[in-house]
Order: C-alpha cells, then sequence, then structure tokens
C-alpha cells in the first residue's frame, strides 16, 4: 500500500507540496501565491476545492505567502504548533477559530490510513518543523530549513522510503556571494540552512536498504545549482560506501519555477 507526493515549489521563493493518498489529499506549506497554487495543482491534475488541509512547517513568507488565502478561499483547516500560529496571524489575516489547528509539536494526525507528524527542526523561526507522513511502513520524510542535523531529525527520518531533504547551498559559493555578512552568517548557523556538503554527510547515515530516492530541497538560487548539489553529495555518499554501482542512491530534482512528476511511495 503506497502513496503518491509531488514538490510544486521547492526554494526561497516559494515552497509547497502536495501529498495524495487516495481521496485526502494535503498540502505541506503553501508559500506561492494562492494564484501560482491553484495553476500548479491543476496541471498535477488536482483541483484545488479537492484539499483536505494545509500543514506549517513554520511562518517564514516562503511557506506562508499565499497560505491565508488558499485556507478561506476553500475554507481549509491549517495546522501548525501554538507558537508557530502566535507568529502567523499577522501573516495569514482573517481566519475562522475552525481553521485555526493547534497541531503539537510531536503529535500524529491520521486521514484514514495516511499518518502525519510534525518534530522538530532547527531553525530561525519561533517552532519549526518537518513532518513524515506515513501510510503503514512506507513512510516520506520532508526535512528542510535545518541548522544542523539533530538527534531527533536523524531518528525520525532515517530508513524513510523518500526523503526530501534541504541541500540548501554550497559553501564557497555563499561566502564569496553578494549577501551581506550578517545573512551569511545566519545562513552558515545552527539555525540556518543545511549545505550540500553536510547534506550529503547526514545521508551517510539516513539512507538505508529502504530508502528509493532522495529528493535535494530548498536550494539557493544565489549561492548552488542542482548538478553542483548532486554531484557533491553525490561524491560523498559514493566515498562513503552508501552508493554504489551495484546498489546507487537514486538523488531527485526540485524546481522553484515547476512542479515535480508525481511520485509514488511504496514498498518495492
Amino acid at each position: 500500500m503506497g502513496f503518491r507526493f509531488t514538490i510544486l515549489s521547492s526554494g526561497s521563493t516559494g515552497n509547497a507540496t502536495l501529498i495524495e493518498y487516495g481521496e485526502h489529499r494535503v498540502l505541506l506549506d503553501a508559500g506561492l501565491s494562492a494564484k501560482r497554487i491553484e495553476q500548479l495543482l491543476l496541471e498535477r491534475g488536482v483541483a484545488p476545492d479537492g484539499l483536505k488541509c494545509i500543514f506549517v512547517t513554520h511562518e517564514h513568507s516562503d511557506h506562508v505567502k499565499g497560505l491565508g488565502a488558499m485556507a478561506r478561499k476553500y475554507k481549509l483547516p491549517v495546522y501548525a504548533n501554538m507558537n508557530t500560529w502566535n507568529e502567523l496571524d499577522r501573516a495569514v489575516g482573517d481566519l475562522s477559530d475552525d481553521q485555526r489547528v493547534a497541531f503539537k509539536t510531536g503529535d500524529v494526525l491520521t486521514f484514514g490510513d495516511l499518518a502525519v507528524e510534525s518534530f522538530p527542526i532547527s531553525h530561525d523561526a519561533a517552532e519549526p518543523v518537518a513532518y513524515n507522513f506515513q501510510v503503514g511502513n512506507v513512510k516520506l520524510s520532508i526535512a528542510t530549513d535545518i541548522g544542523y542535523m539533530s538527534p531527533v531529525v536523524r531518528e525520525k527520518v532515517r530508513d524513510a522510503n523518500v526523503l526530501v531533504l534541504e541541500s540548501n547551498h554550497d559553501v564557497d559559493m555563499l561566502r564569496v556571494g553578494k549577501y551581506p555578512w550578517n545573512v551569511k552568517r545566519r545562513i552558515l548557523s545552527d539555525v540556518g540552512h543545511l549545505s550540500n556538503d553536510a547534506a550529503g554527510e547526514a545521508l551517510c547515515e539516513l539512507v538505508t536498504e529502504r530508502t528509493k530516492r532522495v529528493y535535494l530541497a530548498h536550494l539557493s538560487r544565489d549561492h548552488n545549482q542542482l548538478d553542483l548539489a548532486k554531484l557533491t553529495v553525490n561524491s560523498i555518499l559514493c566515498e562513503s560506501g552508501v552508493s554504489t554501482e551495484e546498489r546507487p542512491v537514486r538523488l531527485m530534482d526540485t524546481y522553484y519555477d515547476r512542479s515535480t512528476e508525481w511520485d509514488t511511495v511504496e514498498e518495492s
């Protein structure tokens, strides 16, 4: 028994992922305009009014830009922890009380057999979280905006059938880039973003025989490139012996300007 997902957009200009299990369609983040989210959903054959709800990772604009508009237009409940809600009020505008659902970090919500679990991550937000989506033993883990791989994150995402993991920047590109030093320091800090090297090193511990694909996500448009991210991560995985000719780790692309193809998460 499996389910499927598509990453509608990934990066500093906006993030949104659609997870579908039977008639249950849930959105993780809504960091694009509502119009753009609607367009991307329709391109993947999903009517926006077929959404069940929206889950929120944290309050930064590239994750919640279209949240209020989508929730109001389609009368969707929004799930976020209370510290995030305290920061969201101004950004999302008026929502009814039954749309503002407090989802405690670490809790699990079920839609039929689809279980949704949040867990804490390190980022410069009020109470940022990542998510696991699971049907039986089949698991999709989505973890971006991570300053560092904490023991909790490692435990929660290890052994996922499909893993979406941040590979935000190349450290050398960032250091010589145009950002002011205070911004660079934030990105490089433990509450910033995971680099290509850090993602590769983490995957050496996270990838198991059950892991079929790894999506490299939230790539910086200014300080990273798809080919560079994949080359860096793959080199680390090969050097460590995690990825071999007999069993290569499949690294998948994500995009800021278009969605990924549907991907089915299942046991092989």
